[in-house]
């Protein structure tokens, strides 16, 4: 992973906090009117950022210093609405591996019940 500090605005702009684990990473954002959809429920796309920025974190811890890595492909279910408050995402290695990681992530809500499940494999970049 790099030394200095990544600069990355689309955690600001959602309010979004990241935090290292044990063989994953944690995003964390205390959803309010902003991030609700026209129906009043937690928009989409703001949980699908969670998940694949929380993985892409996951993703970081296992590989390679100075490599770096993109999502090929997340696959996120809704379970039930999201609303206002705490959410968070816990993203978890299944498989570290040279070249490609696989990954699981689940959202809970405020009350501690699953919002939503995904999987991910993000390809791990190699500097030239």
């Amino acid at each position: 992973m790099p030394d200095a500090p990544v600069t990355f605005p689309l955690l600001e702009f959602l309010g979004m906090e990241l935090l290292d684990g044990p063989r994953g990473a944690t995003a964390r954002i205390d959803l309010d009117e902003r991030h609700m959809n026209p129906n009043g429920v937690a928009h989409g796309a703001v949980l699908f950022a969670m998940v694949d920025t929380v993985m892409g974190k996951a993703t970081m811890g296992v590989v390679d210093e100075g490599c770096y890595c993109a999502s090929i492909e997340v696959q996120l279910r809704f379970l039930r609405p999201g609303g206002v408050g705490l959410h968070d995402a816990v993203a978890a290695v299944v498989k570290p591996g040279r070249t490609i990681v696989h990954l699981s992530a689940d959202i809970t809500g405020p009350d501690g019940r699953l919002v939503a499940t995904a999987t991910g494999t993000f390809a791990v970049i190699r500097p030239e």
